[in-house]
C-alpha cells in the first residue's frame, strides 16, 4: 500500500514566465491566478500556455525544462520494500523520512504498522508471530538501564528482524518532471503500489496529463484543440 496525503502543488507562475522567456513571449501568456482557500491560489492556464505546454514536453526534457519548476510536496506512507525502489529517483527529489533508527522502540508494534493486504491466512499468523517478537524484543529494551551493549544488541535484533513490508512515512518534494519519469516508468510495473496507487495519486495533480500523455497523445491533443 502506498498512502499520500497533504498534497501541494506550486511554481506555475514562475515556469510559465521562464517557459516563455527563450523566445520573449510573455505577452502570449494567458494564464491567471484565483483564490482557492485560504492561504492558496489556484492557477487556470490558459488554452495557448497549455499548447505551448505540451509542445515543449514533446520536443523532450531538453525543451520541457519549465516541469522542472512545477513543485510538488506531500507525505508518502509505504512499506520499506516499495521505498527501496523509489530511491532510484534520486534527482530532483528530497525525501524527509520518519527515523527507524531513533524512533522504532517509541511505539507498541501492531499488524497495522506493516503492509499485509496480499497475505493469506497463513502468512498473516507468520506475521502475527513476528509482531509478537518485536515487542518482546521492545520490552526487554525498554526494561533494560545501564548496559548499554545489551541495549544496542536489542535493538539490532530487532531491526534486522524487521519486515520489508514496515510500513515508513517520509514527506516528499518532487517536480512534474520527475513525476513523468515515474509515472512513464512505473506505470505497468507489477506492484499495486506503483500501477494503482502511484499512477492513481499522479492523476489527482492539477493538469496532471502533463505527466500521464505520452508523446503522441500530446501532439494528438493539440491537433483536437
Amino acid at each position: 500500500m502506498l498512502n499520500v496525503t497533504n498534497t501541494e502543488v506550486f511554481g506555475w507562475q514562475a515556469a510559465i514566465r521562464g517557459m516563455r522567456n527563450p523566445k520573449n513571449s510573455w505577452e502570449k501568456s494567458d494564464t491567471y491566478s484565483t483564490p482557492s482557500g485560504y492561504k492558496e491560489v489556484a492557477w487556470l492556464i490558459g488554452p495557448n500556455d497549455l499548447t505551448l505546454m505540451k509542445k515543449l514536453i514533446a520536443a523532450g526534457s531538453d525543451h520541457s525544462k519549465f516541469m522542472r519548476m512545477i513543485h510538488v510536496q506531500c507525505d508518502w506512507e509505504a512499506p520499506l520494500y516499495w521505498w527501496k525502489e523509489a530511491d532510484t529517483y534520486k534527482v530532483g527529489t528530497v525525501r524527509n523520512s520518519c527515523s527507524t533508527m531513533h524512533k522504532i522502540m517509541e511505539h507498541e508494534f501492531t499488524i497495522d504498522m506493516f503492509a499485509h493486504e496480499h497475505l493469506d491466512a497463513g502468512s498473516i499468523a507468520t506475521l502475527d508471530m513476528v509482531v509478537f517478537d518485536l515487542n518482546q524484543l521492545r520490552i526487554q529494551y525498554l526494561g533494560t538501564a545501564g548496559d548499554e551493549t545489551f541495549r544496542k544488541s536489542l535493538w539490532y535484533q530487532i531491526i534486522q528482524l524487521l519486515p520489508s513490508s514496515y510500513l515508513q512515512k517520509a514527506t516528499m518534494d518532487l517536480n512534474y518532471a520527475v513525476l513523468r519519469n515515474m509515472y512513464h516508468s512505473r506505470k505497468a510495473h507489477k506492484q499495486d503500489e506503483w500501477r494503482e496507487d502511484f499512477c492513481n495519486w499522479v492523476k489527482t495533480l492539477p493538469y496532471s496529463e502533463l505527466i500521464t500523455m505520452t508523446k503522441e497523445e500530446l501532439l494528438e491533443s493539440i491537433k483536437e484543440e
